[in-house]
């Protein structure tokens, strides 16, 4: 096998199995939203001094969250989908009663490319004369509207709630191996631990956002860093004080 087959081999391969940017998104949402909240959540527990109080509350959180995660990644996905209908149907009926005004939105398209109106008008004409391809155009680039993956809710659903699981089940490990009375033990453990995590995932998700090289990209990556921890430590914080403050009233 030569070496120009193996490379087109190996791109095809990537190319299959390339992570689909809403996934990453999803992805990044539920961990965002599954490594804070629950921290602060379990942290604020801890004034309770029983782990067992922290880890079935915990719990609790982890399954509502993901849940309520998962359901509004369905509907937000849902939306989209109807979103694009109603777009289609107003297309067909641009298409079939103003056939004449579509044609002219792509001639507006292609003029602020310079194309001379000669040029512009056989263009949209050649477009024009295939219903399928003029409907297509239109809906691209006159509606910028693109056709959601019929399976997209499921999957943004999935992807949002079992991400909030993972990122919130995180913080509770600690709490899971310490005695039941040494909640702070498990506290501190907890602490250390999402301090690196978050960190982690703030130069992470800044790198996939952003891109790894670059002086600027770096800087924006330990930025992005010391912003997730600082996020997680306020709100852990400011959770194990009110907990403290109530339960002394």
């Amino acid at each position: 096998m030569s070496d120009k087959s193996s490379q087109r081999s190996l791109g095809d391969f990537w190319s299959t199995y390339r992570l689909d940017a809403r996934v990453v998104a999803d992805s990044i949402l539920g961990l965002s939203d599954g490594l804070t909240v629950p921290f602060a959540l379990t942290a604020g527990l801890t004034a309770l001094g029983d782990t067992r109080v922290v880890i079935l509350g915990g719990l609790a959180e982890l399954i509502a969250g993901a849940i309520s995660m998962g359901l509004g990644g369905y509907v937000g996905a849902k939306s989209e989908a109807e979103s694009y209908n109603a777009t289609d149907r107003n297309c067909d009926e641009l298409i079939c009663e103003e056939p004449d005004t579509a044609r002219d939105y792509v001639q507006e398209y292609f003029e602020q490319f310079g194309l001379s109106e000669e040029d512009t008008k056989r263009v949209s004409d050649q477009i024009k004369a295939s219903t399928p391809r003029f409907k297509e155009f239109l809906l691209q680039n006159h509606f910028q509207a693109t056709k959601p993956d019929t399976g997209r809710p499921y999957l943004s659903a999935l992807t949002l709630g079992i991400s909030y699981f993972v990122g919130g089940f995180l913080p509770l490990i600690p709490y899971f191996l310490v005695p039941r009375d040494d909640v702070l033990a498990g506290l501190w453990w907890s602490i250390g631990l999402m301090g690196v995590v978050l960190l982690l995932f703030g130069y992470v998700k800044t790198g996939v956002v952003r891109g790894w090289t670059g002086r600027e990209n770096y800087r924006a990556c330990i930025s992005g860093a010391v912003q997730m921890l600082v996020v997680g430590v306020f709100a852990a914080g400011a959770a194990v004080g009110l907990v403290r403050l109530i339960n002394q009233t």
